[in-house]
């Protein structure tokens, strides 16, 4: 299970949010509660979405390697 952090604020009647390490990452919904679940869900379809176009991008011939960040 990896974590991502998102950035959560009021606006308005709105609570909107993105995923700081993922961009393009971001929803609004009307309750704290439900943005983080949408954001969850969002994430989760663009992580697999970006995996998927990786893939056919590399064509034949690759391997798959895991990466450590170091922070």
């Amino acid at each position: 299970m990896q974590e991502y952090t998102a950035i959560v604020k009021r606006a308005g009647d709105w609570w909107i949010g993105w995923i700081e390490e993922v961009p393009g990452v971001n929803c609004q919904e009307r309750s704290r509660e439900k943005l983080l679940e949408t954001l969850s869900i969002t994430l989760g379809e663009a992580l697999e979405f970006n995996r998927q176009a990786a893939l056919a991008a590399a064509g034949e011939g690759y391997t798959l390697e895991k990466v450590v960040v170091a922070t």
